[in-house]
């Protein structure tokens, strides 16, 4: 296996829960480190619903790998940013045998 091309700035941010003032809690994104990725769109589909279109596209974003438990590795619920794109992970795994690089499965969702 040759080298993935890492060429795409991505934020990993996670959600934690802050409170609102009211008793309540929200929910805000907090950057947890800058990674490089190649990223790569799969199939897309589309869903209508009453009054909004809701397009989906999966993607396959290749990191380099990081230790288990480690900040900087990814994983489901947390997302990367990339600008004003959104990329939600779904899945991580070991992208290679030797354990060098991750792949994760994401999806990009936009309203149409």
């Amino acid at each position: 296996m040759s080298a993935p091309r890492l060429s795409r700035k991505l934020v990993l941010e996670e959600a934690q829960r802050v409170p609102d003032g009211a008793g309540g809690h929200g929910l805000t994104w907090v950057a947890l480190g800058t990674l490089w990725g190649l990223v790569e769109a799969g199939a897309g589909h589309e869903r209508a619903g009453e009054f909004v279109t809701l397009s989906s596209v999966g993607y396959r974003i290749t990191v380099r790998a990081a230790p288990q438990g480690a900040a900087s590795r990814p994983k489901p619920e947390q997302r990367f940013r990339e600008g004003a794109r959104i990329f939600r992970i779904t899945a991580v795994t070991e992208e290679d045998a030797e354990g060098h690089y991750l792949t994760c499965f994401a999806q990009e969702e936009v309203l149409a």
